[in-house]
């Protein structure tokens, strides 16, 4: 009997949203299976698509005749059956395709145009060796599929001796080392030795390394740098066949030219061993328990996390640590490199695209067990899950923007449920949701009241911005900041500067005519960047010269509105001449490494002052920092969002537990315009629970979450009058399925209405309880087939992130 494939091929449309039937061709029977990546043919004519084989059966419902699938893609499975599994979860309830969920859990090299090649890695019989290698390491993908040697080549790889290897076309070759084996016996070197006499004493060096190698082999690099050996010997010794040269495939490690200080395990305070306990019972009881570590800045919720992977590894089980930012990546690393060493991969949007592959498959292959990484780390190939943590669980990057629009505490928690293992999130400022979760005893609550060294948190001066410009102080210091950073530079300590917003100046306008220039393609006006002389939209990337004359009126009175970062560099390098500045967004951190450069500067007392973005609110831990200035706390409070002031509080707060966090007093200065605001008072005092008592209170007047669940529905299209209608559609569409007490807001333009020249049209619904909505948003989509083909588009996000 024909063992048939469903296989989920790549093209993604509601109606190809499920697997298909192709049958497995004799020489692939008993080698195929779930969760390799193979080629089909798909549609009318010969054309052939990527699928990931789903499921081996030996039925069919389909009663024509099936297609066979055309070739392999892999030797094994790159997903295995968690994941495979996950990805059918996932599709539907994100509104996915089933496709774009799997080519998500892969690394880009696995989706990328690529070579592969298959590699001897272990001993094969030397009859096999040669006729299916010819007496090479290596052979190309493209040549054992025209000699059609994949199904020897199989059954190679499930007995290890072989693997495949990917060359990414344009983007990263494997990285390959020369090295050298010795041809001859020790008694044979000992021969030519005896012929060579005194005469040669280098060829007579190398012989003696070649017999000392005892049948291993050594890299040209490592003989060049232990012996006196030089390249010109090397090949002589080639020539008179004493030795041979090979390439060796090694991994790629971004921590290479790093240095790790090994640390141990500090001793926990009474209180940090009161939160760990519950957690070590889950491991021990193998029990998919759900933790909010809710601890103040300093309060030593890493320790926790450490402590309780080193017990996940003594356990013989692996462990799974997200970060919310690349910028928190370089400390997180030092600290778990310093603890576990080699057993530690780290996945970040930061490493080449070869350097992220060999930590995937070092990962997959069971040679790391601690994974510690940014969202798409959620997916890492790691077997045998004991723990997942999530530090600074209530950050919104967490949430994919684009399909799949996940959020990974989602997966963490579908995945622990499948590994039977706890989850733990940790945060100063847990989001409302979870700490809503924890009142309800859905999440298991564990506090952690004070800093470990027993250190008051930092006194908090609010500043009224305000009063400033009374005294005639237009600047974007207040006088107050000034002095304060002025003491620090006299004490050799360092501050933190937090504006969260990059760029020169928000925009240009005409002081005659009032003209703000605008971005072409996006209803937003374009951002002043200095370093690149230019104006730029954030939001659609488009980049023109700075204007001389308005435009409108040809008027000559130009002037730039608002603060950046790199204007509020300028101004500092006016008041403060003397000070060193090292300035941190997006801009100044685009090059590879430049986080770790940056901040590895700054904990080396390179600069007195340390300016960013939000990037650097959190995660940072640098003993001589004692004063943390905020330049404007009002920039988010400002926007049209049911979350603006959560996430006010939370920036506050967090960006405050950067000062005085070893044995020096911490300070901080908030400037505001608005500084009886609830969130900027209670950020002063430090009280969270307060706020969240508080901003629960307004979230059930508004009907927000938690509360009510809550759906993002955009449509967009190039012409706006499509967009619109299209919206109106199926708002009449859903509505007669609703309840009552369901909300439904919109349809409405989004806040920034045009971007890259498509419109775009929301409508958001807040329900409690609707058992059918997800079927018939499917359904919509479904419906909608033919306008999506045609240039319109449709998103659906489950509790979006932001609603603007």
């Amino acid at each position: 009997m024909v063992s048939i494939a469903k296989i989920i091929v790549d093209v993604p449309t509601m109606q190809t949203n499920r697997p298909y039937d192709y049958s497995i061709p004799a020489e692939f029977e008993n080698q195929i299976m779930a969760g390799m990546r193979v080629e089909v043919p798909f549609g009318q004519g010969a054309r052939k698509v990527q699928g990931f084989v789903v499921e081996i059966t030996q039925s069919s419902d389909f009663e024509g005749e099936l297609k066979a699938i055309s070739g392999l893609m892999d030797l094994t499975a790159v997903l295995n059956k968690e994941m495979l599994w996950l990805g059918q979860e996932m599709a539907n309830k994100t509104f996915s395709f089933q496709i774009t969920c799997y080519q998500t859990m892969l690394p880009a090299i696995l989706r990328a145009k690529y070579e592969k090649k298959i590699r001897v890695i272990d001993e094969i019989p030397e009859e096999l060796y040669f006729e299916l290698f010819k007496g090479r390491s290596e052979i190309s993908w493209d040549e054992a599929v025209e000699r059609n040697l994949l199904p020897q080549l199989l059954d190679l790889k499930k007995k290890e001796a072989v693997e495949i290897s990917y060359v990414v076309k344009n983007q990263a070759k494997t990285k390959k080392r020369r090295m050298i084996q010795a041809n001859l016996t020790f008694e044979q070197l000992e021969e030519e030795k005896i012929g060579l006499g005194k005469r040669a004493p280098k060829q007579r060096l190398l012989l003696e390394v070649l017999q000392s190698l005892n049948e291993q082999t050594i890299s040209v690099e490592e003989i060049r740098k232990t012996t006196s050996v030089s390249s010109a010997v090397l090949r002589e010794g080639q020539k008179k066949k004493w030795l041979s040269f090979f390439e060796e495939e090694v991994y790629r490690d971004p921590f290479e030219k790093q240095q790790f200080e090994k640390s141990t395990a500090f001793t926990l305070s009474h209180i940090q061993q009161q939160a760990l306990s519950p957690i070590l019972k889950a491991l021990a009881e193998k029990r998919s328990e759900i933790f909010l570590l809710k601890g103040v800045t300093g309060s030593g919720k890493t320790e926790i996390y450490l402590q309780t992977i080193a017990e996940t590894l003594k356990n013989g089980q692996s462990a799974l640590m997200l970060v919310p930012e690349i910028a928190l990546t370089p400390q997180m690393v030092n600290s778990f490199k310093g603890r576990f060493g080699e057993a530690v991969a780290v996945l970040h949007s930061g490493l080449s695209v070869g350097e992220k592959y060999d930590e995937w498959r070092k990962i997959e292959r069971e040679e790391a067990k601690v994974v510690v990484g940014a969202r798409s780390s959620i997916f890492a190939p790691v077997k045998n899950i004991g723990v997942i943590i999530i530090d600074e669980e209530h950050e919104s990057t967490y949430k994919q923007d684009e399909n799949p629009r996940y959020h990974a505490r989602d997966i963490a928690i579908w995945r622990a449920n499948y590994h039977h293992c706890p989850v733990v999130l940790g945060s100063a400022t847990p989001s409302l949701e979870s700490r809503a979760r924890a009142q309800k005893k859905v999440y298991t609550l564990l506090e952690l009241p004070e800093r470990v060294n027993q250190r008051e948190l930092p006194s908090v001066e609010i500043v009224d911005m305000r009063e400033e410009v009374k005294k005639g102080n237009r600047g974007n210091f207040s006088l107050l900041l000034q002095s304060k950073i002025k003491e620090r530079i006299a004490k050799k300590e360092q501050t933190v500067l937090l504006l969260n917003r990059r760029g020169y100046s928000s925009f240009v306008m005409c002081r005659d005519c009032g003209f703000v220039l605008p971005c072409p393609n996006c209803d937003i006006s374009l951002t002043l960047h200095m370093d690149t002389k230019t104006m730029k939209c954030h939001y659609c990337g488009h980049e023109e010269a700075i204007p001389r004359i308005c435009p409108s009126c040809k008027g000559h009175k130009i002037r730039y509105y608002g603060t950046g970062t790199q204007k509020i560099e300028e101004e500092l390098n006016e008041l403060l001449p003397e000070a060193k500045i090292i300035r941190m967004d997006v801009d100044t951190t685009r090059k590879k490494g430049s986080h770790e450069r940056l901040l590895s500067a700054f904990g080396n007392g390179e600069a007195d002052i340390l300016l960013g973005t939000q990037m650097i609110a959190k995660g940072l831990d640098f003993p001589n920092i004692t004063l943390v200035g905020v330049l404007n706390a009002d920039t988010g409070l400002g926007l049209p969002d049911f979350r603006a002031s959560e996430r006010t509080f939370q920036l506050l707060t967090q960006v405050s537990g950067r000062a005085g966090r070893a044995d020096l007093t911490g300070e901080v200065v908030v400037q505001t315009f608005n500084p009886e605001h609830y969130a900027i008072q209670l950020a002063q005092q430090h009280d969270y629970d307060a706020f969240y008592q508080k901003e629960m209170f307004l979230r059930h007047r508004g009907n927000y979450p938690p509360y009510y669940f809550t759906i993002l529905i955009t449509t967009s299209h190039a012409e706006e009058l499509k967009a619109a209608k299209k919206m109106q559609e199926i708002v009449q569409f859903i509505k007669p399925h609703l309840k009552e007490e369901t909300i439904l807001l919109g349809p409405t333009p989004k806040a920034v209405a045009r971007v890259n020249n498509r419109y775009y049209y929301q409508t958001i619904i807040k329900y409690k309880n609707e058992p059918t909505l997800f079927n018939q948003l499917q359904e919509l989509l479904d419906h909608s087939q033919k306008e999506m083909v045609q240039g319109l588009q449709i998103a659906i996000d489950s509790e979006p992130m932001h609603f603007i």
